[in-house]
């Protein structure tokens, strides 16, 4: 019998059908491919060469199971995540509430001034960051607020295309030019003490918060309102957009080692600055005109992080309080009142303590990385311990994957913890 793997080319009715299918898993690429990708990957490339690549793709495979578990939950029972943890007890569903809220401010915070930062490439003129970052935030509440779940959607599809295009034909670029490391130059070790705290930051958000699977689930239960959604269709749009953030997590990491690996000495600290130091370095290895390539590349990044942020963290906000509240669903209003008060409370946080905003990430960044296992093991005992439809179980290398997964997670969050503060 003919496997139906080998089927013919899709017509333009069937293409259709698949990019329409397509949506949270896309969405939730478009939340992870921000500060995690632009920033420490490319900065991992800049300074340890191909070191950490295969790092890389490793911690994305041992993650896998806990984001996929977002859709097979979803699916299986038409619950969130969200609702999941309530039933586990009250203090996970409180923990869960506290840093959502603390990473949703920080996080939109960071990517509107990140994203105010390369926009300026392409404005005539000077302004603050914290006006640009007020009228981004008024763009993203306008789509949402008029499109809602089908602009975001768009947005984030058309984002992700022209960001996998743009970057394809950067690393291409880059990989045509003489990019030689000079003789004298001997890179770091990634394999030393010196190197953990870095390691710890670009692994631990890595492709994404945890806390991003419930967004994902939170989006697909949207999209089930909006259109037919079959467990095949939501395990394949989930699946295609986690092997995108795993490919483009990698393509920057090309993109640190061949144009900046060995040819810069000192690689900025912050984000804003590494990205501006980014831009400039291609300027001067490849010419002025990539200047705003790279620039484009970056806002893209940084500005579609920045939309989808916004839209899932106010659900996932407006959803923890609905059960903690024990109401059954919370309503559109409710959203749009979240996605409101984020906007605001971000922007108040530019205007007035722009200066600690760096300190803020890192925290946030740190309790993210501090409760990853926690929630992964959630998300985890939530497939395995609900009767799910059988395509939608964790099959025997699943769970093995899983096991070893919450092995590493919480293997390394106790050594983090050793170096941290013993060590130190």
């Amino acid at each position: 019998m003919q496997s139906s793997i080998f089927v013919a080319v899709p017509t333009p009715i069937r293409l259709k059908q698949v990019i329409n299918s397509l949506g949270p898993g896309i969405m939730m690429a478009t939340a992870a491919v921000g500060g995690s990708h632009l920033v420490s990957s490319t900065k991992a490339g800049a300074i340890y060469g191909w070191q950490l690549a295969a790092l890389i793709l490793l911690v994305n495979l041992l993650k896998y199971p806990f984001f996929r578990a977002s859709v097979q939950y979803t699916m299986g029972t038409s619950n969130s995540l969200i609702h999941g943890y309530a039933q586990m007890g009250n203090s996970y569903l409180y923990l869960f509430t506290l840093l959502c809220t603390i990473s949703a401010v920080v996080n939109t915070a960071t990517l509107a001034v990140f994203s105010a930062s390369l926009l300026l490439y392409f404005l005539p003129f000077e302004l603050p960051l914290s006006i640009i970052s007020g009228m981004i935030f008024g763009v993203c509440l306008v789509a949402l607020l008029r499109g809602r779940y089908n602009v975001l959607s768009g947005i984030s599809k058309i984002i992700m295309l022209a960001l996998v295009i743009s970057l394809i034909f950067a690393v291409m670029i880059s990989m045509g030019k003489n990019h030689s490391v000079p003789f004298n130059f001997v890179a770091p070790s990634a394999w030393n003490v010196a190197a953990i705290g870095f390691i710890v930051i670009t692994m631990g958000w890595m492709p994404a918060p945890i806390e991003i699977s419930s967004l994902s689930s939170l989006w697909l239960k949207r999209q089930q309102r909006e259109q037919k959604v079959t467990n095949k269709s939501a395990l394949f749009d989930f699946n295609v957009g986690y092997i995108i953030t795993a490919l483009l997590a990698i393509a920057f990491v090309a993109l640190g080692s061949i144009v900046l690996h060995g040819h810069s000495k000192n690689i900025e600290a912050t984000s804003i600055a590494f990205s501006h130091q980014l831009i400039s370095i291609y300027s001067y290895l490849i010419g002025d005109w990539s200047r705003y390539l790279i620039a484009l590349i970056g806002f893209l990044c940084i500005f579609g992080s920045t939309i989808t942020v916004i839209d899932g963290y106010s659900r996932a906000l407006a959803e923890a309080k609905t059960k903690i509240q024990n109401i059954n669903t919370h309503h559109e209003a409710d959203h749009h009142r979240t996605m409101l008060w984020l906007c605001l409370s971000s922007l108040i946080v530019i205007t007035f303590w722009s200066s600690s905003l760096m300190t803020m990430l890192n925290l946030a960044m740190i309790l993210s990385f501090m409760t990853t296992p926690i929630f992964a093991l959630l998300n985890y005992k939530l497939v395995v311990k609900t009767r799910l439809p059988k395509e939608l179980e964790f099959t025997t290398r699943m769970k093995a994957l899983s096991w070893v997964g919450l092995f590493y997670l919480f293997g390394f969050m106790a050594f983090f913890i050793y170096w941290n503060w013993f060590m130190s």
